[in-house]
């Protein structure tokens, strides 16, 4: 955490986070994002609380920084394999029995299109919250496409101020397999609510 506020802070870049509802420090959740910029990770790392890890696309293991991450406590999938896809879910589940949460972008990718637009979301992380009864957390990353989109190759950097709205985690307790298609929909709307 203080390393990625260090890093933002050096370059200018500051996170700004509102919070319908307080989040409990003692609690695991799976916390689904929209993702526009190699920056959210940054945003995570401040924000999720105890232990956690990432699930994200295997590329991100050549990257020079990120790759560090996802050498070590993460969880790296191939987005064309349906057997890397199912073993890391795998994985994921484990992680979040022994306490871990989860931090995903259910895109699966940074939009291609800019200004980018909410893509749609993957099952795996709703299915995966219901069977393990994990409180998900909807986050709107709001504005940070705007100061660093993907990896700034193509339109640069710049200074400025983050803004992340972090919805009121959803209990699945009560929830089935049969849900799964519902609580994606909600979440993906409540995402989407805030985007600007």
């Amino acid at each position: 955490m203080a390393n990625s506020f260090l890093c933002s802070m050096f370059a200018g870049v500051f996170f700004s986070y509102k919070f319908e509802q307080p989040l409990t420090d003692k609690q695991t959740y799976v916390y689904c994002a929209n993702h526009t910029s190699n920056l959210d990770i940054m945003i995570f790392c401040i924000l999720a609380k105890g232990r956690y890890h990432f699930m994200g696309k295997d590329e991100l293991l050549n990257n020079p920084v990120l790759g560090i991450f996802f050498k070590t406590i993460d969880i790296s999938v191939n987005r064309d394999s349906k057997i890397s896809a199912f073993r890391a879910f795998k994985k994921a589940g484990e992680n979040l029995e022994m306490g871990m949460s989860l931090i995903i972008f259910p895109e699966g990718k940074i939009d291609d299109e800019y200004p980018p637009k909410l893509g749609e979301f993957k099952n795996g992380p709703f299915r995966l919250a219901i069977e393990k009864n994990i409180p998900l957390v909807p986050v709107s990353i709001t504005n940070v496409w705007k100061i660093n989109w993907d990896d700034g190759a193509r339109y640069g950097s710049k200074p400025g101020i983050c803004d992340i709205y972090v919805h009121k985690p959803i209990e699945t307790q009560t929830l089935t397999d049969l849900d799964s298609d519902a609580l994606k929909e909600k979440v993906f709307k409540l995402i989407e609510s805030k985007l600007v």
